[in-house]
């Protein structure tokens, strides 16, 4: 049995002479909530536009619930999409909205369009102008318009683009929920990258239109590599220190900082060595790389 929900085979999309998505081949599987990351202009909403049928690829292969994508698009509710700015009617309520698109759909349900309005909270709104909406309610009400027809499938493009604190939180418990209680299979697009590592399960890191690395959250983690971070001014001192006790692999971050490779397990030692030479420290703890930082040069390589 095909496990995999969405597949692409060497998807391209040619905009006159440049290759906005060059030769993509992913895999994501059904009920993960998947990560696209990747710079501005690296191809995450062309790739998007095509998987949910809003652009024809230049070549390649999307293969969707284990069918062929160009008979899978006739069956529109199948793929929920959030790309770009939702498009919201702002001189109607939120439930005429909702409606208006279920109308077009052929899937106008009442108590369905109430049931998703209650699910992204804004059942207490519906009556309201969607104009009036903070920019955090109008990205919820564009995820229950893309829930219409109950999708198995969501594509959201950057939808915590923008947004406050709180914002970012509501979206967060929104998506949390579609996955746990739905069982839907999101793929998702952000930029800020460690806020996308408290959701996704899998990720995709793109660059220039091409697949640099596919993974799963575990795998990341393993990658994002531990290391001691050591606060100190005697920082001269604390390198001999460290060439004593058999750490050689550090580097000296700025004045104040030094970062230790490789010796995670010799916390303890390392900081009972350092107290016996008397050296002063402001503080010494375990740290793991973000995201980011593993997205930068990972990219970075990827470049060079």
């Amino acid at each position: 049995m095909n496990d995999y929900l969405l597949q692409t085979v060497c998807l391209t999309k040619i905009y006159g002479k440049q290759k906005a998505v060059d030769s993509l081949s992913l895999n994501v599987k059904k009920g993960a909530i998947y990560g696209l990351i990747g710079r501005n202009g690296a191809g995450k909403t062309t790739f998007m536009k095509m998987i949910s049928g809003l652009a024809a690829p230049t070549s390649g292969e999307i293969r969707l619930f284990g069918d062929d994508a160009t008979r899978v698009y006739t069956q529109q509710h199948r793929v929920g999409a959030l790309i770009e700015a939702p498009g919201i009617y702002g001189d109607m309520t939120a439930f005429d909205n909702m409606r208006m698109k279920a109308i077009a759909m052929g899937v106008y349900n009442r108590d369905k369009i109430n049931e998703l309005l209650d699910l992204v909270g804004l059942l207490e709104t519906r009556s309201k102008r969607a104009g009036k909406f903070s920019l955090g309610m109008k990205q919820r009400l564009g995820i229950a318009m893309s829930m219409i027809g109950t999708p198995d499938m969501l594509v959201l493009d950057e939808p915590i683009n923008g947004l406050d604190p709180q914002g970012i939180i509501e979206i967060r418990g929104v998506i949390a929920k579609l996955s746990r209680e739905y069982g839907i299979t999101i793929i998702i697009s952000s930029h800020i990258l460690d806020e996308l590592s408290r959701i996704a399960t899998h990720y995709a890191i793109i660059n220039e239109g091409r697949l640099i690395q596919e993974l799963s959250k575990e795998e990341l983690l393993d990658k994002c590599s531990e290391c001691i971070e050591i606060k100190s001014d005697s920082v001269k001192e604390i390198c001999i220190a460290l060439e004593e006790m058999g750490c050689g692999d550090y580097e000296v971050c700025d004045g104040v900082t030094i970062r230790v490779n490789n010796c995670c397990d010799r916390l303890g030692e390392i900081n009972m060595g350092l107290a016996r030479r008397g050296i002063v420290i402001n503080g010494i703890s375990l740290k793991q790389e973000s995201l980011q930082d593993f997205f930068v040069n990972i990219t970075g390589r990827a470049a060079e």
